[in-house]
């Protein structure tokens, strides 16, 4: 295999450092600073590929079915009764699989390898998404929910067993005692667990952060006192901005940044948002000046393998590193690299 350069500004954490990169055989073989003695075949940011920190995938295939969808939450997202999930429960498995595996082609074409799912309809949700990942080269953190808005123990353990844990949508939905117990035995059997937190209206944060969650998503209506105690907990928080602005809301980035509270990316339903974590960096970087590009890709970069456990990507000799090329004006990806993934 012929080797070949990328150069430009490599992100490694704490810096975009100038250089560039030789690889051969999905191997990196040259990592230097000015400028490599052959033409790269890309210039940009090159950074690691990215973890999209919340999604919805199940329900892409709502895109296909229904054009313009209603922007109120409850109507659209709710369980039980919402349009989401009416649709779910009527769609064929292959109408699911289909929307989902078209969901991780444009992932995996943009450069993002990792992704944090919540998956509903129990099990049989579980099994549709693993069917649908055979053969792509990504790596979910998959988060159960039971099938329905109750603590079922047996269920509970079955779907512990073929997921990283539990993601559930509100203590708005739920019962709070059930949810409790949800919480509870997720965290004894040491998985993950996580939720929705006041997105649709302002949330008891005690009642929250009882549950021992290991992240939260959204926050829009969190006070300033919310997110100092979430900031207290060390407790990341998941946004989601362009969601939030299709249901009319926006994430009060300005406040988190000065709680100082660890910020993720994620895309959320796919039905609503493509599944492209960088078009999240955009919005971001378009309508909130507080933070750096550098800080924004390192949300969608390093920063989320480190919440989620995952190793780190090295950016040195010999490494097989996956890496992503980004236009340094339209953060547009202009090579993804396939080491692992090949």
């Amino acid at each position: 295999m012929i080797m070949y350069y990328v150069s430009g500004k490599i992100l490694k954490r704490e810096e975009l450092e100038e250089g560039y990169i030789a690889i051969e055989k999905d191997r990196i073989v040259e990592i230097g600073k000015g400028i490599p003695s052959e033409k790269p075949i890309a210039t940009g940011y090159i950074v690691p590929t990215f973890m999209n920190a919340h999604t919805h995938v199940g329900d892409a295939f709502i895109r296909k079915k229904i054009e313009v969808l209603p922007r109120d939450l409850e109507t659209l997202v709710a369980p039980p009764n919402g349009l989401k999930h009416r649709l779910l429960s009527e769609a064929s498995d292959d109408e699911v699989v289909d929307g989902i595996r078209d969901s991780l082609d444009l992932m995996i074409k943009n450069g993002t390898f990792f992704f944090c799912d919540f998956r509903e309809n129990g099990l049989k949700g579980l099994n549709l998404i693993k069917k649908a990942l055979k053969g792509l080269p990504a790596s979910p953190v998959l988060l159960s929910r039971p099938s329905k808005l109750v603590y079922d123990k047996e269920e509970l353990n079955l779907l512990l067993k073929s997921s990283h844990g539990v993601g559930l949508s509100s203590i708005s939905d739920w019962e709070y005692e059930e949810i409790r117990k949800v919480a509870k035995h997720t965290k004894k059997k040491k998985k993950v667990f996580a939720l929705h937190a006041s997105e649709r209206t302002r949330e008891d944060i005690d009642l929250i952060l009882d549950l021992k969650p290991d992240f939260l998503v959204h926050m829009v209506y969190a006070t300033k006192s919310d997110l100092e105690r979430v900031k207290e907990e060390n407790i990341p928080v998941v946004v989601c901005p362009r969601s939030n602005v299709f249901f009319g809301l926006k994430p009060n980035l300005k406040l988190m940044q000065e709680v100082d509270v660890t910020i993720l990316l994620g895309t959320d339903n796919a039905m609503i948002s493509t599944p492209d974590v960088v078009e999240e960096v955009k919005w971001v970087k378009k309508h909130f000046k507080g933070f750096t590009v550098q800080k924004l890709l390192d949300m969608v970069t390093y920063l989320p393998r480190k919440i989620f456990g995952l190793s780190n990507p090295l950016f040195e000799k010999d490494s097989k590193t996956d890496f992503v090329v980004l236009d340094t004006k339209s953060l547009k990806p202009l090579f993804v690299s396939l080491a692992k993934g090949s």
